[in-house]
């Protein structure tokens, strides 16, 4: 009986591990591969074209490369399409994954002459890693120390040409010596609706199901900005056309998918209206400090900076003032509750519209 129950999870494991790695695959197939195919981030890609073509013509490694933004806008991406382009191997690797020096020498020294290296999330190396790293960028070797006390000697390993491509979502945790060591330091934004259908239009087309104008570009509104949620919204309410045997989809399935899953309008999930609704009830609208909402409402302060509050603010929703963060008019309009005017809210609008 122990035997059977053991086999059965072995192939739910299996099973399970096979469903993870068909959805990377699809992920990863709606991925453009040249900067011609990438959507948005206009002036993001002119510079890197150029820079890429004068690296090319010059026969060197690109410079070094940091993108910083909000998560899902296509970091790792755009990472990809750089070492696409410059015809070089891509290896890729993250901040917490580099634990030990040993760990940096090893990928460093293993690149092929121009490869492009990428860390995600480069704003966790560990400072002994982090300064590893700088000889590397600026003059091209390492140093390690064999031995230890007083018969410990200083090995120099020189390296390939390499570009080092680092993604962040937080660029103000990053060290200035690092920071100054990126040749190319490119900001990505937060998407436009149009590009967003655009995005859906041409993933569609690749999920081989059907999407109409007015569809893709409802998605795009509700996608926040982001291309990787776009990308999910849509592939969840292919789901909702499969089961109910729809061969395009339209507004009116893309807007009961979407109220399935309990987004509104705007693009604002359970999580974004549980924040609001905390700092409009529980705090009178604020202002509240970052520590505090995050332990009112249950989610971490983390995922609310990162994840949560660029969206709002950008619907401005939300303000942020020395004392914290305060609940705008639109935010009470949004949920149907009306702004008292004891509140720091209505204070401040009363204070722009004066100015």
């Amino acid at each position: 009986m122990l035997k059977e129950q053991n086999l059965q999870a072995k192939q739910q494991s299996l099973t399970t591990k096979t469903k993870l790695e068909q959805d990377h695959e699809v992920e990863g197939s709606l991925r453009p591969k040249s900067l011609a195919e990438y959507v948005g981030q206009t002036q993001i890609k002119k510079n890197l074209s150029v820079y890429i073509k004068a690296a090319q013509k010059r026969q060197e490694a690109l410079d070094h490369v940091l993108l910083y933004g909000p998560p899902g806008l296509g970091k790792t991406t755009l990472s990809h399409i750089i070492a696409l382009e410059l015809g070089v191997n891509f290896r890729v690797t993250s901040g917490p994954a580099i634990e030990r020096a040993a760990d940096l020498v090893a990928v460093l020294t293993n690149l092929g002459e121009r490869d492009v290296l990428f860390i995600d999330e480069i704003h966790r190396l560990n400072r002994t890693v982090e300064e590893i790293l700088y000889p590397a960028l600026e003059d091209g070797h390492v140093d390690i120390i064999i031995g230890k006390g007083p018969s410990a000697r200083t090995m120099r390993i020189p390296l390939k040409p390499f570009t080092l491509v680092g993604a962040t979502t937080r660029a103000g945790q990053l060290t200035g010596p690092l920071r100054d060591r990126f040749g190319i330091i490119e900001r990505l934004d937060l998407y436009s609706s149009d590009d967003l259908a655009t995005i859906a239009k041409r993933s569609s087309e690749i999920l081989n199901i059907k999407i109409n104008t007015d569809a893709s570009l409802e998605l795009a509104r509700r996608s926040r900005g982001t291309p990787r949620i776009v990308n999910r919204l849509l592939r969840r309410v292919r789901d909702f056309a499969l089961v109910e045997n729809k061969e395009i989809i339209d507004v009116a399935l893309t807007d009961h998918a979407l109220g399935f899953m309990d987004i509104d309008k705007m693009g604002l999930d359970a999580t974004d209206r549980k924040i609001l609704n905390c700092l409009i009830t529980k705090y009178n609208g604020g202002p509240v400090g970052l520590d505090t909402l995050a332990s009112s409402s249950g989610e971490e302060a983390i995922t609310i900076e990162d994840a949560i509050e660029p969206f709002l603010m950008q619907l401005g929703f939300i303000a942020r003032s020395p004392r914290g963060r305060i609940a705008t008019q639109l935010a009470y309009s949004h949920l149907g509750i009306g702004m008292p005017k004891n509140s720091a809210g209505y204070q401040m609008s009363l204070d722009i519209s004066e100015n």
